[in-house]
């Protein structure tokens, strides 16, 4: 009698793994974006999944990294906004736009594109966006500016508006001369704007 191909079991083992992993993603993807992250358990992932909740403490690290797994970034926002808790409120700004430019003229930038683009019409990816950005990145962003939860989660919100739109100008849109321009230029003609919507006054 011929001994089983270890190899193959091996293989096998792995293929099992792969598939038990990915689905665990899925199930995560789809209850973050109908339940948020604070009202997702990890519990009701394994179950959505069809899995030993053990098994998602083995493939990742937490719900954070299963979140962000789930969103599909390029990119760790925790990491690229690693910094920016520790810095200057007054003084932010550039910091900021400076950040966003890196990033985007890096190598994460045709996974950037991708995300950005897949995200419009898709009501369960935009979910999952705007779940990420109020957890990790607004959070960050005006982490030591004074105010109450609501003015400072209107200043995160218009900072956003400030990012997003030139993402989309420069690098999807590709408007011209904003496309052209250099990184440092873009800093110096979008931070002070940033500045004022993160420590200015409101107006209300």
């Amino acid at each position: 009698m011929s001994l089983p191909d270890s190899g193959a079991a091996r293989r096998g083992r792995r293929g099992g793994a792969t598939e038990s992993r990915d689905q665990i993603v899925d199930a995560a993807r789809r209850l973050f974006a109908e339940q948020g992250f604070e009202g997702t358990s990890l519990r009701q992932v394994a179950r959505a999944a069809g899995v030993d909740p053990a098994m998602i403490h083995h493939f990742f690290r937490g719900k954070d990294e299963l979140f962000a797994l789930s969103v599909e970034l390029p990119a760790d926002p925790e990491q690229v906004l690693a910094g920016m808790a520790g810095s200057d409120p007054g003084e932010r700004a550039q910091l900021i736009v400076g950040t966003v430019l890196r990033l985007w003229e890096g190598p994460a930038q045709p996974g950037l594109l991708a995300f950005l683009r897949g995200t419009i019409g898709s009501k369960a990816k935009t979910a999952l966006l705007r779940e990420m950005v109020t957890r990790t990145v607004i959070s960050r962003i005006v982490a030591g500016v004074p105010g109450t939860p609501d003015e400072l989660a209107l200043r995160g919100n218009l900072v956003a508006t400030q990012m997003v739109g030139l993402m989309m100008v420069r690098y999807v849109v590709r408007l011209e001369p904003l496309a052209s321009l250099s990184p440092e230029e873009v800093v110096r003609l979008t931070a002070p704007n940033v500045q004022r919507y993160l420590t200015g006054p409101l107006g209300h």
